[in-house]
C-alpha cells in the first residue's frame, strides 16, 4: 500500500512527512533546468549550490514565489523527482498527500497546487492553510474553543493567524519573509560598502548575523562580493547591527499586520492570547531576538517554537493521520450500524 505524506511546499525549501516515518526530506526548492534542450539537470540541494554560479546555458530556477506557483511545469517535475525520491507508491495505490498554502491564494492558485501534487504522483489530495498546519505541528491545540495565535515565517510569505474550534478565525499573510530579508541585506551593502553580493551570500549573512533588534556588542563576518565602481572582487567588515538596520522596514510591516490581526478578533479571544501567547513558527522565526521584537509590540508573550523549520510538514504529517483515524472511526460505526 502506499504511504501517505504531507508536503511544506515552501518557497525556499520542501520538507516531506511520510506516514510512520516522520519527515524524510528537505531540500531547497530549485531545479537546474539547460535551456537549450529544456532537459532538467539538477533538483534540490544539487541545484541549489548551482543559483548564481551557472554558465548561459543552465537556470537555476525557483518554481515558487511568494508561496506560490510561478512555473507549473518546473514545480511538478520538482514534486514528482522527490516523491520518487521517496518510494511511497504501493503497487496499486497511489499516496494521498496534504499540502499547505497560505492564507491568502486565489482559487487560480490553489488549484494549480492541487493540480501539480496530483500529476506528481498523488491519489487523494488535500490542501490546508499554513498557519493552521504549523500551530499543529508546533504542539498547540486548536481544536478547543479558545484562541491560539500563530506566526508563521516562511521564505516567500509570513502567515499570522488566530485560531480556535479547530479553523482561522482572522488572519493575514504578507508576501515579505526569509527571501525579502535576503534582498534587504543585498541592497544595504551595496548602498553602504559598494560591493555587489549574491543570494547565498546574503542568506549566509542572514543566517550567521541576523537580527531583529540592535545589540550592544555585535558579531561581525567578513564579506565578499563584486567592487561597484571597479567590478573587482573585494572584502568588507560587516556588523549584526547593520543588518538589524537592513531588515528594520520589513520587520516592521511584519509587526503592523500582527497587530492588525490583533485587533480583529473577539475579546474573549484576546484574553486567552494574553494567557497562551503566540507562538513563532517557519525558519524566518529563527532570526536572532524575533521574539522580544513581537512581545514588544503585541504586549503579550511570544515564544518561538522548538522545531520551527519542520513544523507545517509535521503538522500535515498529523492531520492526514487524524483524518484516517476518523475514516476508520466511521467505518466501524457503519459497520455495527451505529
Amino acid at each position: 500500500m502506499a504511504k501517505d505524506i504531507g508536503i511544506d511546499l515552501g518557497t525556499a525549501n520542501v520538507l516531506i512527512y511520510v506516514q510512520g516515518k516522520g519527515i524524510v526530506l528537505n531540500e531547497p526548492s530549485v531545479v537546474a533546468i539547460d535551456t537549450q534542450t529544456n532537459k532538467v539537470l539538477a533538483v534540490g540541494s544539487e541545484a541549489y549550490r548551482m543559483v548564481g554560479r551557472t554558465p548561459s546555458n543552465i537556470r537555476a530556477i525557483r518554481p515558487l514565489k511568494n508561496g506560490v506557483i510561478s512555473d507549473f511545469d518546473v514545480t511538478q517535475e520538482m514534486l514528482s523527482y522527490f516523491i520518487g525520491k521517496l518510494s511511497v507508491k504501493g503497487f496499486v495505490s497511489k499516496p494521498n498527500i496534504m499540502i499547505c498554502a497560505p492564507t491568502n491564494i486565489t482559487e487560480i492558485e490553489r488549484k494549480a497546487i492541487i493540480q501539480a501534487a496530483e500529476q506528481s504522483g498523488g491519489g487523494k489530495v488535500y490542501l490546508e492553510y499554513e498557519p493552521k498546519v504549523a500551530a499543529i505541528g508546533a504542539g498547540l491545540d486548536i481544536y478547543k474553543p479558545s484562541g491560539n495565535m500563530v506566526i508563521d515565517m516562511g521564505g516567500g510569505t509570513c502567515d499570522i493567524a488566530v485560531l480556535s474550534l479547530g479553523d482561522i478565525v482572522s488572519s493575514q499573510s504578507i508576501r515579505l519573509a526569509g527571501d525579502q530579508m535576503n534582498q534587504d541585506i543585498a541592497a544595504y551593502i551595496k548602498d553602504h560598502h559598494g560591493l555587489v553580493v549574491g543570494e547565498h551570500t546574503a542568506e549566509k549573512i542572514k543566517i550567521e548575523l541576523g537580527t531583529a533588534l540592535q545589540v550592544e556588542e555585535p558579531k561581525t563576518m567578513p564579506v565578499r562580493g563584486r567592487d561597484v565602481a571597479t567590478g573587482m572582487p573585494r572584502q568588507v567588515e560587516v556588523n549584526q547591527n547593520e543588518v538589524e538596520a537592513a531588515l528594520h522596514d520589513t520587520l516592521q510591516q511584519i509587526v503592523r499586520a500582527a497587530i492588525s490581526v490583533l485587533e480583529t478578533i473577539p475579546p474573549e479571544l484576546a484574553s486567552d492570547i494574553i494567557d497562551r501567547g503566540v507562538m513563532l513558527t517557519g525558519g524566518t522565526a529563527l532570526l536572532h531576538g524575533l521574539d522580544q521584537l513581537f512581545s514588544s509590540y503585541l504586549k503579550v508573550p511570544v515564544v518561538v517554537s522548538q522545531d520551527p523549520l519542520d513544523n507545517v510538514a509535521k503538522g500535515a504529517g498529523e492531520m492526514l493521520e487524524r483524518m484516517q483515524g476518523d475514516d476508520s472511526t466511521a467505518k466501524k460505526r457503519k459497520k455495527h450500524g451505529k
